[in-house]
Parts: C-alpha cells; sequence; structure tokens
C-alpha cells in the first residue's frame, strides 16, 4: 500500500485539517478532526478514533498495574492530590544510596514545612481526618463520609470554628450527616469514639443546625430497626415484622419522649417472639445500645398496643 503524506493545517473553527493528495473515491479534498478523517464531497470516512482512549497505566511497581492517580476526593484537604515523598527505594523498587536518602530527607522536610498555606488550611486537614477516622469506626459509606466533610467545610467557611475546637466540629458534622441522610446512628455512638466530651459534641451539633439549617429529619424507631437486624442477622421476614410494629408504635406516639432505639429494641424482640426467633433481650439490647430494662418497658408497651389494635 501507499504512503499517504499528509500536511496539518488549521481551519477557522479551530479544527485540524490534513490536505492529502485527494480522495480516493472521489478526489474531493480531505479535512481531519479529533475524531475522524473524512472526505467533504463525498463523505468517505478514511480513518477514526485517532485518539488513543486506553488506559494510562504506570508502573509504580513491576508485579501491579495502577492508573496514573487516586481520584479527588472531599476527603482531604488537598482533594487528594497531594504529593508524598518515598524513603527508601525508588518507584521501581530498587534501593537508593545513601546520598539519594539525605537529599530526600531534606526535600521531605521542606515539603512538610510548605505543605499548608495557611492555619485555616492546616485545621482543615485536621478536621478532615477526625471526621474520616470517625466515619471509619462506623462502616458510614463513603458518600455520607464525603457529605460530613462537605459540612464541616461549610461550617469553617462560616466562621464556626472560632471558639470551638477542631474535634468537636467534626464530630458533629458526622452526626449531622448521618441525620441529614436518616442514617441510623445515635449521638452516644458518636461521643463513643469523638475525643471530646458529650456536652461539646451537643453544643457543636446545635451550632451547625441553627447557623446552617440542616435539613434533618425526626428519628423514629423505623430508622433503627435495619441496624439492629443487620448486626442479629435477623431474617427478613421478622425485620419486615419489626418493621411494621415500629410503625404501629411512631402512630401510637409510644416514642415520645422516649428514645427511639429503645422502642426500635422492643419491637425487634416482640417479631422475634412471635416467629420463633429465640433472641435474648441482652442481646438486642446490647445491639441496639440501650439497657434491658428499656427494652422491657417498651416490650410491654407494644404488647397493650398490638392486643387492642
Amino acid at each position: 500500500m501507499a504512503t499517504r503524506h499528509i500536511f496539518a493545517t488549521t481551519d477557522e473553527d479551530g479544527q485540524f485539517d490534513q490536505e492529502t493528495d485527494r480522495c480516493p473515491e472521489c478526489g474531493g479534498r480531505v479535512s481531519t478532526t479529533s475524531i475522524e478523517t473524512v472526505c467533504d464531497d463525498c463523505g468517505l470516512i478514511l480513518e477514526e478514533t485517532i485518539i488513543d482512549r486506553g488506559p494510562e497505566w504506570r508502573y509504580c511497581n513491576r508485579e501491579e498495574r495502577k492508573r496514573t492517580g487516586a481520584p479527588r476526593t472531599m476527603a482531604r484537604h488537598d482533594r487528594g492530590l497531594s504529593t508524598e515523598i518515598g524513603f527508601r527505594t525508588d518507584a521501581t523498587g530498587t534501593k537508593l544510596s545513601s546520598k539519594k536518602r539525605r537529599q530526600l530527607n531534606r526535600l521531605r522536610r521542606e515539603h512538610r514545612r510548605g505543605k499548608f498555606g495557611s492555619k485555616a488550611e492546616r485545621n482543615q486537614m485536621r478536621g478532615l481526618q477526625e471526621v474520616r477516622r470517625i466515619s471509619g469506626g462506623f462502616d458510614i459509606p463513603e458518600t455520607l463520609r464525603d457529605q460530613a466533610c462537605r459540612l464541616f467545610c461549610s461550617a469553617q467557611s462560616a466562621d464556626l470554628l472560632c471558639g470551638r475546637s477542631v474535634e468537636s466540629i467534626a464530630s458533629a458534622s458526622v452526626y449531622g450527616a448521618c441525620r441529614c441522610a436518616d442514617y441510623s446512628i445515635t449521638l452516644d455512638e458518636v461521643v463513643s469514639v469523638a475525643r471530646v466530651s458529650r456536652s461539646r459534641v451537643v453544643t457543636a451539633y446545635k451550632t451547625l443546625n441553627t447557623e446552617l439549617g440542616l435539613p434533618t429529619s425526626i428519628v423514629t424507631a423505623r430508622s433503627h430497626v435495619p441496624k439492629i437486624t443487620s448486626e442479629l442477622a435477623i431474617d427478613d421476614v421478622v425485620r419486615h415484622r419489626a418493621q411494621e410494629l415500629a410503625s404501629l408504635a411512631d402512630e401510637a406516639a409510644i416514642a415520645n419522649g422516649r428514645s427511639p432505639a429503645g422502642v426500635a429494641a422492643g419491637c425487634v424482640y416482640k417479631a422475634c417472639e412471635e416467629f420463633g426467633d429465640l433472641r435474648t433481650q441482652e442481646a438486642i439490647a446490647g445491639a441496639a445500645n440501650v439497657n434491658a430494662i428499656t427494652l422491657r418497658a417498651r416490650y410491654y408497651e407494644l404488647n397493650e398496643i398490638v392486643e387492642t389494635a
């Protein structure tokens, strides 16, 4: 096949035209865009898909193929685009010389000093790190974790960190994001892994809810049922019955002034009793993070509602 010589020019629309000798079919003028090479007269496609759309693999490890980098994320102050300097080996695993290691130590020290442009950026790094730590303790989904990180950044932009600790705002951001998404997590659970006291977390959450206007919903007993049944590996039929009992309890307003988790624990215990699933009150109360006495009190109230229904 004869070799065709192509000369690239640029038209007024910004497209790159490649003027060849002529079209092999009609002899018309041939132009090339970023997608295909086509004849302007007869429409014959001479070449297409010029751009290489394959994966941009890189080889940091000879035994493993990786992409050029991790995707951007809201869970880090630099969106995950930071630079990390290695220690003893290079990208191919070759051991570095002592001179090169000393040079990298100096570069690493200067990089650490110039990593943050301001104190606010440093506080943002600490807060997002605390959000990731708390979220990891409860297996919170990544989308909900990123929402908590956005909530912390919004609080920092609104100057809500002034006079408050970074840890308290981070803990309140996790709890607020879970409340907005109707994710079943209690304030006591967040406080159990937080690095500040309960009163500071409550104060920080009230500040976020007031200043930012969080679209939080009312916590119901029905929202706690999936968490309890999932932790105890209860069958789906029992879970559906427990949700029905929780809806009945919410309609009867027995959860008013009481812990929704305790009402949900009573509903789960009642459903297990109806289907012959032998679960102890201590096990269900432990999964709901409530006392067994609270479970029994809600169970007796639920029995009265079921009998009169």
